[in-house]
């Protein structure tokens, strides 16, 4: 039974890991690390089992919530208005508003906050590009 588990285990996160893109992959990573801290702090008998978990929930999470930013922001570049998510408690807010588009590097900007409980935990500037980005180089 273990085997089994372990197997279904181990086949989902290669799953997970393979089908990643770099805005997961980097969501994913940064919530594994804050998840793994956080567990193994948490779990005084056993440091190891509390980081394991903490790891692989805050992996999930955070490829989430990537997911999540990498759509919104997409949908404001695409669409040229302001998207905004907020959970069901309303207490977490995304919110995507476009700024322009850049003809010599043909890319979109768009301005990303992320809100949690009324504080914001998040304030950048992604650029979503139609194709490959172009820029002078000398």
């Amino acid at each position: 039974m273990k085997q089994t588990i372990s197997m279904i285990l181990i086949l989902s996160l290669l799953g997970l890991t393979f089908s990643c893109t770099p805005y997961h992959a980097r969501g994913a990573g940064t919530g594994a690390a804050i998840g793994g801290v956080s567990g193994a702090i948490l779990d005084h008998k056993n440091p190891w089992r509390g980081g394991v978990i903490g790891g692989v929930l805050g992996a999930i999470l955070g490829a989430t919530l990537a997911d999540i930013s990498y759509q919104a922001s997409m949908e404001a570049a695409m669409q040229n208005r302001p998207v905004e998510y907020r959970t069901e408690d309303g207490r977490g807010v995304y919110r995507a508003d476009p700024m322009g588009y850049d003809e010599r590097t043909r890319c979109r900007k768009v301005h990303e906050r992320v809100w949690e409980d009324g504080m914001l935990v998040r304030d950048q500037v992604r650029e979503i590009c139609e194709s490959e980005r172009y820029e002078r180089r000398y």
